[in-house]
């Protein structure tokens, strides 16, 4: 019993305790959020009901026809045809069957029944963009997403309870928008080391349990946000049930959730090719048997997957399989060379973050991707082979002065040696030029991939696609690693700040001024350089001349000029010329412009 001197915690203290433990115990991003008590109308609803099906819709993008993913993927994955021409197929079927049902009040018709969900299956070496596929389709639907790792079920007691950890897991991705919840993308790799051996002894039973605990959640069940092992929703529970004196059931349908699981499946050829011969099958004998083993895997069935250690409901609930394909050298050359792929944007982020700009050789970039096809990673071992080359650079030279880094095949072969070269001769001519000619490589790759989607920019963006703000753009992403469609989303917005100090400066100064093209090109191009906002260029500008303007407005009754690109280059012999064709030929002195201090 406490003592009557003590003081009694109120509900706020008891909270920051309750934290402070919790987050001691279990990670800093355990806390305790007590609901805020409001009262409701009779037309709200009630607490956990959640929002409406459209209203979700509307929070997600569900209007994506396939050949669209299909081509966004294409910016981003190298080869793969058959898997991404698969994978935007049905995940687009998927939510825009979603969106077909919420529209037409038939999500929760009772009288359909047997719903099949497109749950797909990936197969393929490891290093070969499934993870990154996955990652890319969530990222362009907008949808949550989460990615588990089946090897770990099976190491746990609580085998259920991980795959439903999954869901509520997708929840906290949502920002506990459970609506939102209900329409995102669960991803489990590794899945083929839960197929079992057949074997009923060992870890066979477990793997077997992590199979059966996914079959509901892969069609359709309801995953209890609480849970005995979640002490702080046992704690909200509670809470809310003193407040409100009723039991709140928080729960997740995972009717419309798409999972996507993946693995190398080793050994899944074998059996494949067993069943082939067996059936008679074949590829032809003209066929080299390297070229026959890459189409194997194309030809799963259900019947190859149960015999591989898959229980029969297990691979029912996985309609769909997508083959992903071994990468080749020329593969690896390909994505290290893809102005989009994460590798090298990654490894020029690193650098830029010292200041410095880095380039990349084709001869170099062929020889690390010679590397990593040794290492038999796919595009993982590209990044090791870049460290590997790059990391004696990026220690030694932010301690320099020196701001521009080209890979070279002498880079790739003798790192070390070649920083100590670097470091005694950096403004080498032949050096910088072969960082020139690598640069002048990249915009000229850049260009091109503005102009192979011309008209979607010009549709999109008008005023802002123009031959100089193309070159702005370009020449803007190659230093700051900013994607080409977002830039494109600034500079329009910088054209509009230009027009509106246009008018700001006409209802100031009672002068209506306009700046042509050149000169709007002009005052973004020095924004852009120097690091400042359209603003603070045009106020800086036109301290220079909005004095002489009215001075022409008083002699002449000129009440509009249009500024040009010299007025913002050389301000000066701007109001010069302005002024000598005002007054006449002859000598002028303009007097000090009165500015503010």
């Amino acid at each position: 019993m406490a003592d009557e001197g003590q003081k009694i915690p109120d509900q706020k203290d008891l909270e920051k305790e309750l934290s402070e433990y919790l987050s001691k115990k279990y990670g800093a991003r355990i806390k305790i959020v007590s609901p805020l008590m409001l009262p409701k109308s009779a037309e709200e609803k009630e607490e956990g009901e959640g929002t409406s099906g459209n209203e979700a819709v509307n929070k997600i993008q569900f209007d994506l026809k396939p050949e669209e993913l299909e081509a966004y993927l294409d910016e981003y994955v190298i080869k793969q045809d058959d898997a991404k021409a698969i994978l935007a197929t049905k995940v687009c079927t998927h939510f825009n069957r979603i969106k077909h049902e919420l529209e037409t009040n038939r999500a929760q018709d009772p009288t359909v029944v047997g719903r099949i969900k497109n749950n797909i299956i990936m197969a393929g070496p490891t290093g070969v963009g499934k993870t990154y596929v996955v990652k890319l389709i969530a990222n362009r639907l907008g949808v949550p997403f989460v990615k588990g790792d089946a090897t770990k079920f099976s190491e746990t007691g609580y085998v259920g309870g991980d795959v439903e950890d999954l869901v509520r897991d997708l929840v906290h991705e949502a920002n506990d928008d459970i609506e939102v919840a209900q329409y995102g993308i669960i991803y489990v790799d590794e899945i083929d080391k839960i197929a079992s051996s057949h074997n009923l002894i060992g870890p066979d039973v477990s793997r077997t349990g992590v199979q059966r605990a996914l079959l509901k959640p892969m069609e359709e069940t309801e995953v209890d946000l609480k849970v005995p092992h979640d002490p702080i929703s046992q704690i909200q529970a509670i809470e809310q049930y003193r407040k409100t004196g009723k039991r709140e059931k928080r729960v997740v349908n995972t009717r419309n959730i798409l999972f996507i699981v993946s693995g190398a499946f080793n050994g899944l050829t074998e059996i494949i090719k067993k069943r082939v011969k067996k059936q008679g099958i074949g590829f032809g004998a003209d066929l080299p048997s390297k070229e026959e083993e890459k189409h194997y895997l194309k030809l799963t069935k259900s019947e190859d997957l149960m015999q591989y250690g898959f229980e029969s409901e297990f691979v029912g609930r996985l309609p769909v399989v997508a083959v992903f394909d071994e990468l080749s050298r020329d593969d690896l050359f390909a994505i290290l060379k893809n102005p989009k792929n994460p590798v090298v944007s990654a490894k020029k982020a690193d650098f830029r973050a010292y200041g410095i700009d880095i380039r990349f050789e084709d001869e170099a970039l062929r020889m690390l991707a010679e590397g990593a096809h040794e290492e038999r990673t796919g595009a993982r071992g590209l990044v090791s082979v870049l460290e590997k080359a790059v990391l004696p650079f990026e220690k030694k030279l932010p301690s320099t002065d020196i701001r521009v880094f080209v890979v070279t095949p002498e880079v790739v072969n003798n790192p070390k040696g070649m920083v100590e070269q670097l470091l005694e001769n950096p403004d080498g001519p032949e050096y910088l030029e072969r960082y020139q000619n690598a640069l002048a490589q990249d915009k000229t790759a850049a260009m091109q991939a503005v102009m192979d989607k011309k008209v979607h920019y010009s549709q999109k963006y008008g005023a802002a696609f123009t031959e100089a703000r193309i070159d702005l753009v370009v020449s803007w992403h190659l230093f700051s690693g900013s994607e080409v469609e977002g830039l494109f989303d600034r500079v329009l917005a910088m054209i509009g700040e230009v027009r509106s100090f246009e008018s700001d400066f006409a209802d100031k100064h009672g002068i209506r001024i306009k700046f042509a093209e050149d000169a709007t090109d002009e005052i973004l191009q020095k924004a852009v350089n120097d690091k400042k906002t359209v603003l603070t260029i045009c106020s800086q500008v036109s301290e220079d001349y909005d004095y002489a303007l009215r001075l022409v407005m008083d002699k002449t009754g000129q009440q509009e000029f249009v500024i040009t690109r010299e007025a913002i280059k050389d301000p000066n012999g701007f109001i010069d010329d302005m002024i000598k064709r005002s007054y006449g030929t002859g000598h002028f002195a303009l007097p000090s412009p009165r500015r503010k201090e």
